[in-house]
């Protein structure tokens, strides 16, 4: 009973976490658009099915670790609002996180398209 109870709690921070990021940060909002494009078109076009979990996939971890961009975001704020060099390469590292799982998800695309 107890795992239950914690698994239940897991998903209400889990969801809380999501939320919050979809209402306060633009980025997310706009990966999960490019996501649902993405979606689309992956069950629209004549795709394997092992092609599109990937492609699936792909988006799912840029959403990902987009949210856990903004986890160092916010931590790095909540440490201090002034700016410091570590403080700056925190958060371009976590961005430079994004980018590169976007750059996959990319790569995974033009692969299953022209590969």
């Amino acid at each position: 009973m107890y795992f239950l109870k914690r698994l239940r709690l897991r998903c209400i921070w889990s969801l809380a976490g999501v939320r919050d990021t979809w209402a306060s940060e633009h980025s997310f909002r706009t990966w999960v658009w490019a996501n649902l494009v993405s979606a689309v078109l992956a069950f629209a076009l004549p795709l394997s099915s092992g092609d599109r979990a990937l492609i699936l996939s792909l988006g799912v971890i840029v959403l990902a670790v987009e949210l856990i961009n903004t986890a160092i975001e916010r931590s790095v704020d909540y440490i201090s609002t002034d700016e410091h060099p570590l403080a700056k390469r925190a958060k371009d590292a976590g961005s430079a996180g994004v980018a590169v799982a976007a750059i996959a998800a990319g790569i995974a695309w033009v692969m299953v398209l022209f590969g």
